[in-house]
């Protein structure tokens, strides 16, 4: 395994993902060229193979070659785009330092950044299908066994099974305990074949390649017997830990010298994806600057003709690490109150203004906090920042409460594109917004970000809430 605890392709399959994905990057250029009539000069052979080194390089940073039989289509989806509007960063600017911007085509190349990661989801999408067919005519699959008749166990068996890219086959489950220790649902998911003896015999004459041993952490003196009698055969070990007890935040292996750590609670945004994310929140902020700038000033404008009062409301919130920042909207009460109470919005809510009650539907009142992502201290998609008070007060009700500052605030986020904005005279309805909120950081990709974008602005359920 890799030190993400992913399975490790053949050296085989790697290395042609990687010629395909290079020869995808060149021969869309030169599709876009023919189809636009230009010429394909030396220019454009230069701009296709920075692009291609740009794309390994950030590729190869992302984990987009490493257990590609493991990773989630999404998950891979999302490393491809990331990876891409890397190359379209560092080629637009490429070729801005060294002034030949006029030799590149604006619509070939425009219809080469479009086109080329379609066309690269479109190749994974079509090589998984068919692994998926001759894996499922039993080709090309690894005999695999259980080690343990757990939950985990028939968890994993029921994944593989979802899953038959992987080129996993169960051939059944193993323990050498007493049955009345056997989970019902893992005999279920597959019969039980037999003890260790019976796994290191049927490893020995070769049909089982796979073993994943499934007992919980407590076991650590049989696993390490069970390792110990595996060793006397060729099969692949993994000891596959249920750490979700834990309530995992974006979990990772790494290692402090040369002991191996898991983390438990830790952001999406270290290391590449840091820089990703980041990246992202610069490019489509500039460009939803841009768009914005009018529309803000005619805001502003209302705002100061029609009450009396500043035009933006500051208030603080809880940003990165726990960290107090203070965050600008357009001002939509007659009211500004940022101390150690704060009253949230309801619906027909008096201190609202009738301008106000416009901004805060259409959620035009957030835009200042595009100032923000430039300056890097919020995000496009992420958590939404409460008050200071607000915090303080849920942090005591809500476990695992301020893990959601793991992660910069955002304009936007997943709760919010799923109705859980606005008032939350419950417990249950902050407890909701939470639960999204987490889900969004362990789960983030650089596509999810996209989506949440997409339905923030087309999506229904944004404007629910919003008093």
């Amino acid at each position: 395994m890799n030190r993400q605890g992913r399975a490790i392709e053949p050296r085989g399959i790697s290395v042609f993902g990687r010629v395909a994905d290079a020869l995808i990057v060149f021969s869309t250029y030169a599709l876009a060229h023919e189809i636009h009539g230009g010429p394909f000069s030396e220019v454009q052979v230069v701009a296709a193979s920075i692009a291609v080194l740009a794309f390994h390089f950030m590729a190869e940073a992302t984990g987009l070659y490493r257990g590609e039989r493991m990773l989630p289509l999404r998950s891979e989806i999302g490393k491809i785009t990331g990876s891409w509007l890397s190359v379209i960063f560092v080629l637009l600017l490429a070729s801005f330092m060294l002034k030949r911007t006029e030799e590149l085509s604006r619509i070939s190349t425009s219809l080469w950044f479009v086109a080329t990661p379609i066309a690269l989801v479109l190749a994974r999408v079509g090589s998984r299908t068919v692994l998926a067919t001759l894996r499922r005519s039993g080709r090309h699959c690894r005999p695999t066994a259980i080690l343990g008749a757990t939950p985990l166990g028939g968890t994993l068996i029921e994944e593989i099974r979802r899953s038959p890219w992987l080129g996993l086959r169960i051939v059944g489950v193993f323990d050498d305990r007493d049955a009345s220790r056997w989970d019902a649902s893992c005999i279920e998911a597959a019969p039980t074949t037999g003890s260790l003896d019976d796994l290191v015999q049927a490893a020995r004459r070769g049909e089982i390649a796979l073993v994943y041993i499934t007992l919980p952490l407590r076991a650590e003196p049989r696993v390490l017997e069970m390792v110990e009698a595996l060793s006397d055969t060729t099969a692949s070990v993994y000891f596959a830990t249920d750490f979700q007890t834990f309530d995992l935040l974006h979990a990772r292996w790494s290692s402090v010298g040369g002991t191996p750590v898991v983390s438990i609670h830790e952001t999406p945004f270290y290391g590449v994806d840091g820089w990703l994310k980041r990246l992202e929140d610069l490019v489509l902020g500039c460009i939803i600057l841009c768009i914005i700038a009018l529309p803000m000033l005619v805001i502003a404008v209302l705002v100061k003709l029609t009450s009396k009062g500043p035009v933006f409301f500051k208030q603080r919130r809880y940003g990165l690490n726990g960290e107090v920042i203070d965050v600008l909207k357009f001002r939509t009460m007659y009211v500004s109150e940022d101390g150690p109470i704060v009253r949230q919005a309801t619906k027909d809510d008096p201190r609202v203004t009738p301008l106000g009650r416009f901004l805060r539907r259409t959620s035009l009142d957030e835009l200042p906090q595009f100032l923000h992502v430039i300056t890097g201290t919020m995000s496009i998609v992420g958590p939404r920042p409460h008050a200071v008070a607000h915090n303080e007060a849920y942090r005591r009700q809500i476990p695992r409460y301020m893990l959601r500052h793991k992660v910069k605030p955002g304009i936007t986020g997943w709760a919010q594109v799923n109705g859980w904005r606005g008032e939350t005279d419950t417990l249950e309805k902050m407890q909701k917004r939470i639960e999204h909120d987490l889900e969004y950081i362990r789960n983030w990709d650089l596509l999810w970000d996209l989506q949440i974008i997409f339905k923030t602005i087309f999506g229904r359920a944004t404007r629910k809430n919003a008093y």
